[in-house]
C-alpha cells in the first residue's frame, strides 16, 4: 500500500463475539484527544467493513480492508498481524493492539522508537505502575529464553529491516505446528500468539535490534488478573474503575502509561458516549 503519511497509530479489528470495531473506535478517540493532529488506521476484514459507519469515520482517518483474510476459520484472529507491513497508510508506524487506551500523550516516544526499525515492548506494568514480575503467562518465554516481549504497542517504520521481521513473522505463523512441536520447550498452543511470534522472531534476528532495554517506559499497564496480583477472575468484578477524561482511574490510582484494560467488556455504552462527548462528536 502507497504510504500516505508521515506517521499514525494502527489497529487490527476483526469482529467476532467481540465487538472490535467498537473497541478500535475507543481507542481513536484517546488517541485524538490526548494527541490532536494524530492519524489512525483501522484494519479490517469484509464483513467487518459493512459494520463501518459514518460516526467512525469522523474519527478514522483510514479503512483498510484486507486483501486476503488468513484467519477467516479463526476465532482469535492472529493470523493476519504480521500484514499489517503492507497495509500500514504510514511510513512510521505505532501499532496497537485494539483493547488499549491512551490518558496522555506519548509524542515523545517517536524520538526513541526512531532508533530501531522495529521496537517491542518489554515487560509490562500492573495498575501501581510497577514494573511486573510475574511470570504467570510467561512460562513458553521463560522455558525458551525468549525475550519478554509485547505486541500491544509496538512501533515499525517501512524500512528492509522491518521487512525481514515482518515476513519470518509470516513464516513462523505457517509453519507453527513443526515450531511448537519440533522447536519449542513444553508449548501446548494449538494457535501461536503474537507475543510469542514476535518474540521467536526478535531471538532469531537479535533481541537488540528490536528492543530498547535502556527505555523502560515503552511499556504499557497490563490489567490480566495475575499481573496484578488477583485472583483468576475479571478485573472490573475486583476493583473499581472510572473515568474524567483523559484519565481513567483504578481503584484511585491514576493511569498514566498506556492501559491495556484487556476486559472487552469493560467498554460499555457509558464509555463510548463519554468519549463522544469528551472529543464533542
Amino acid at each position: 500500500m502507497s504510504k500516505l503519511a508521515q506517521q499514525g497509530f494502527l489497529t487490527i479489528a476483526q469482529n467476532t463475539d467481540v465487538d472490535y470495531l467498537r473497541l478500535a473506535y475507543v481507542q481513536a478517540m484517546s488517541v485524538k484527544g490526548v494527541m490532536p493532529g494524530s492519524k489512525y488506521a483501522v484494519i479490517v476484514d469484509d464483513a467487518t467493513a459493512e459494520q463501518v459507519t459514518d460516526q467512525h469515520r469522523k474519527i478514522f482517518d483510514y479503512v483498510i480492508t484486507l486483501p486476503e483474510d488468513h484467519a477467516n476459520l479463526d476465532q482469535w484472529k492472529l493470523a493476519n498481524e504480521w500484514q499489517v507491513f503492507n497495509l500500514t497508510p504510514f511510513k512510521e508506524t505505532i501499532k496497537l493492539e485494539a483493547d488499549l487506551l491512551f490518558t496522555r500523550g506519548i509524542e515523545h516516544w517517536w524520538t526513541a522508537f526512531r532508533l530501531r526499525d522495529v521496537v517491542l515492548s518489554l515487560g509490562c506494568r500492573d495498575y501501581q505502575n510497577n514494573i511486573s514480575s510475574n511470570r504467570a503467562y510467561r512460562k513458553v518465554f521463560d522455558d525458551n529464553d525468549l525475550p519478554d516481549t509485547y505486541n500491544g504497542l509496538m512501533y515499525f517504520r517501512y524500512s528492509q529491516k522491518s521487512y525481514n521481521f515482518f515476513n519470518l513473522a509470516r513464516s513462523v505463523y505457517e509453519h507453527w505446528a513443526f515450531i511448537r512441536d519440533g522447536v519449542l520447550k513444553n508449548c501446548r498452543d494449538e494457535n501461536p500468539t503474537t507475543d510469542l511470534v514476535y518474540a521467536i522472531v526478535a531471538q532469531t534476528l537479535g533481541v537488540e535490534s528490536c528492543t530498547l532495554p535502556d527505555c523502560d517506559f515503552i511499556n504499557f499497564t497490563h490489567m490480566k488478573s495475575a499481573i496484578n496480583g488477583w485472583p483468576n477472575r475479571p478485573w472490573p468484578e475486583l476493583v473499581v474503575s472510572e473515568l474524567d477524561l483523559p484519565m481513567v482511574r483504578i481503584n484511585n490510582v491514576n493511569q498514566y502509561h498506556p492501559l491495556h484494560y484487556h476486559e472487552k467488556t469493560w467498554v460499555t455504552d457509558d464509555i463510548v458516549k463519554e468519549y463522544e462527548l469528551w472529543l464533542k462528536i
